[in-house]
Formats: structure tokens, sequence, C-alpha cells
């Protein structure tokens, strides 16, 4: 089987001048993650002028792990794993 040849493109290639928020002036970053995090809904407007709305929401007990710690942990076996080892060093209360 052959492999693919994978070419490596710089961030000023990848990034379209029309997606350029350089030039923002008082972009906030996180200003909606709050909000977001809380449940936020999507709005899909179909080609015959209909328009339906699908709301999300976090499920009960999910957790957002950030870019740094992601890549050590891929999926939730193994973030259970390793909390699970954790909790077996904690003094238990007695």
């Amino acid at each position: 089987m052959k492999k693919a040849a994978t070419k490596a493109i710089s961030r000023e290639e990848d990034m379209r001048s029309e997606y350029d928020f350089s030039s923002m002036k008082g972009a906030v970053r996180g200003k909606y993650y709050k909000a977001y995090r809380s449940g936020h809904k999507v709005e899909i407007h179909q080609a015959d002028g209909s328009t339906s709305v699908q709301y999300f929401k976090l499920e009960e007990g999910a957790v957002m792990l950030a870019p740094d710690v992601r890549k050590y942990f891929p999926n939730s076996e193994a973030v259970n794993n390793a909390l699970r080892s954790l909790i077996a060093i904690i003094p238990s209360k007695q």
C-alpha cells in the first residue's frame, strides 16, 4: 500500500485573508465562553426558506480538556484511569 504524500502548510498559507483577525481592535478572546458552555442554539436556514433550530448543551458530567492536556489523554478511558490512580493515593477520610 502506498503512503500518501503530505505537504507541510504554513499558517500564512492556510489562513485566508478574510479570516485575518489581527486588525480587530477591542476583540476579546473567550468573550462568549461561559454562555456557550451553558448551552447554545444553532439556526439552520434551508434553501427552501425554512429554518430549523438545534439546541446544544454539554452532557451532565462532561469535562472540557485543555489542548495541552488532551494530547496526553485522547479519550475518556485514559482520563478515568489517570484519575483513578490519583484517587488511590489520596488518604481516605476516617
